[in-house]
């Protein structure tokens, strides 16, 4: 073996970075190995339509980190990370030019609600307030090892209201905002956030991710990083040389050496093999960890069959989009300064019909897209009078069987993603951003198998290493067998999206990762 380090990494998104600078910290010789040829993962930016104009490929805003205890023990803000604070965090713009707008101050955002229904005003204040007594379980059930099935059962059935907080998390959008809300406006607003981890109307346990991602946001900003996202990687990063750790990029690991049912390094897709002394983190999808480093000879039959069955979830497609300027929203001024904007009808169900057509393999005619105003939020990430916006489109079959638009023959995403991007941008155009189309300098579009073939790990064109489902959570995430970061091999460890609490820019699963591992080391 070429060199051998006390821990090794695979992959180098926030997770993986995370996890390597815990342990670095705590010690240990760290080499953390990236397929890709830059660092980030899921939180990268890169110029992707014009020069001077940088997108955040994947990820954009900045959410689930504004609760994490990682960027403050890090430091994340002494190593380059700098906070931009919109004040309107999100909204929802209907076709009829319509829309509601969530800001951080809380009485100005029930103000926005309360022409659409007093009751629902009320009912939302409650949510948000709701949140912020709850924030403290919240962080602490993120932020620490999975509870195994039987001990969270057994708190449920001995906690007043236990048993009504499971019925919650089990419950659709559509059962629980018919059951909250009195407008499909209002139901809307939050059922978008359940398609944010790919989960539909009608999916069980959707709505709790629905009131989580709506109220934190409202509660604890919408964040953009100044620069890009690409900086929080480049801050671990940092952190990580800090303390002495290696970073190699353009490094696949093909193999996890094991002997004697313990790692001792891994080998490379160009044959090179690194030793490992104590231990070997995967950070990448769980695919990769089961299927392809291990093996189903090494990880048993019953985690290997569990694997084969995982569900990913729906795959996304993105338009980066440069602007000869900057675009006005129909629905009014305000909606440019929020960080993102829903775009889809005032209707659950019209949600429902986009992922339906969706999951029959049928390029939906109009699935739910969210804005993303990137330049307007960050002035650094547009050259001077121009403008950059990212439009996500959550909900796209990974292979094409069928078309709702009636448009589009092809059944290749190559040939059918301008097609299909042409038809977005007129709906765009016609019910949201008027004038859209003539102020575009260049539109690149990322198809799921685009978004596949640029990361390994956003395995068919998913963005979260599995859907967020009852089944795929907690200790079961991503199965079971491997859901509190360990797997049979005893020093070789878990520590992605894959695994609870899941999909984010949260760095929990790594942060999670480290911390276990610490324990078993007995150095933490």
């Amino acid at each position: 073996m070429t060199k051998s380090y006390d821990a090794i990494v695979i992959g180098a998104g926030q997770n993986g970075l995370t996890c390597a600078c815990y342990l670095a910290r705590a010690g240990l010789s760290v080499l953390v190995l990236e397929q890709y040829s830059a660092i980030g993962g899921m939180t990268i930016s890169e110029e992707l339509t014009l020069p001077g104009f940088q997108s955040d490929v994947h990820a954009s805003g900045y959410q689930l980190a504004n609760i994490s205890p990682v960027p403050a023990e890090l430091d994340l803000a002494g190593h380059g990370v700098e906070l931009i604070e919109p004040e309107r965090v999100y909204a929802h713009a209907f076709p009829d030019g319509r829309s509601i707008v969530v800001e951080r101050d809380l009485d100005r955002t029930i103000a926005a609600l309360e022409p659409w229904s007093a009751r629902d005003a009320a009912v939302c204040r409650r949510l948000f307030e709701l949140f912020k007594a709850e924030r403290p379980n919240l962080v602490q059930s993120m932020f620490s090892t999975p509870p195994s099935f039987a001990a969270t059962a057994q708190v449920l059935e001995s906690t007043p209201g236990g048993m009504a907080r499971e019925r919650f998390s089990l419950q659709s959008v559509r059962s629980w905002a018919n059951e909250t809300f009195e407008t499909e406006a209002v139901r809307s607003l939050f059922g978008a956030f359940g398609l944010f981890v790919g989960s539909a109307p009608d999916d069980a346990g959707g709505a709790e991710i629905a009131w989580l991602f709506g109220a934190l946001l409202q509660q604890t900003g919408n964040n953009l990083v100044r620069g890009g996202m690409h900086q929080v990687s480049r801050a671990l990063a940092s952190v990580l040389a800090k303390y002495g750790g290696e970073i190699r990029t353009s490094a696949a690991v093909d193999r996890i050496l094991v002997d004697n049912n313990r790692a001792i390094g891994v080998r490379l897709a160009i044959g090179e093999e690194i030793g490992a002394r104590q231990i070997v983190v995967s950070c990448t999808d769980p695919s990769q960890l089961v299927n392809r480093f291990l093996g189903a000879e090494v990880v048993g039959k019953e985690i290997a069959d569990a694997m084969a069955t995982y569900e990913w979830g729906d795959a996304t497609m993105a338009m980066y989009v440069a602007l000869d300027r900057p675009v006005e929203f129909a629905a009014g001024a305000e909606l440019r300064q929020a960080a993102h904007v829903h775009l889809s009808p005032p209707s659950i169900g019209a949600m429902a019909e986009a992922m339906n057509q969706c999951r029959a393999g049928e390029l939906p005619n109009a699935p739910l897209i969210v804005a993303w105003n990137e330049s307007a939020i960050d002035s650094s990430r547009a050259p001077e009078g121009k403008a950059l916006m990212k439009f996500v489109v959550l909900g796209t079959p990974w292979k094409i069987s069928e078309d709702a638009t009636g448009k589009i023959a092809a059944s290749d995403w190559d040939s059918a993603k301008e097609t299909y991007a042409a038809h977005l941008l007129e709906s765009i155009e016609r019910d949201y951003l008027p004038g859209l189309r003539r102020q575009i300098l260049k539109c690149v579009v990322h198809s799921p198998v685009d978004m596949n073939r640029k990361l390994s790990s956003a395995v068919k064109g998913t963005i979260s290493h599995g859907a967020m489902l009852p089944y795929q959570k907690g200790s079961m995430r991503p199965v079971p067998g491997l859901g509190q970061y360990r797997t049979p091999v005893p020093n070789v460890y878990l520590g992605d999206s894959g695994c609870h609490p899941g999909a984010g820019v949260s760095m929990a699963p790594g942060h999670n990762s480290a911390k276990t591992i610490l324990s078993d080391l007995k150095l933490g």
